[in-house]
């Protein structure tokens, strides 16, 4: 079960029915895009470095607040995918 101070990020669903599991790939996004610093944090220490990495890497394009994905692309050293590249 996640932490109630993550609900506000978490915003299209029930916080409660939330699966760290099934779920990774919108909770890893939601967070990145509208998370405080300690929503973040959070994040990177349930998941990992290594796994929000590559979750990050497999979150379509349009799911991301340009400025988030610019930075997290920094900070993670990810390289942005070319728009065409999330089309297949």
């Amino acid at each position: 079960m996640l932490p109630q101070f993550l609900a506000p990020f978490l915003w299209s669903a029930d916080i409660k029915k939330v699966s760290p599991k099934v779920h990774k790939k919108m909770i890893v996004a939601q967070l990145l895009n509208y998370g405080t610093k300690s929503a973040t944090d959070c994040l990177f220490d349930f998941y990992g470095k290594k796994e929000v990495k590559k979750v990050v890497q497999i979150i379509p394009q349009g799911q991301w607040d340009k400025k988030s994905l610019n930075f997290w692309s920094l900070v993670l050293g990810i390289k942005q995918k070319a728009r065409k590249d999330y089309i297949k």
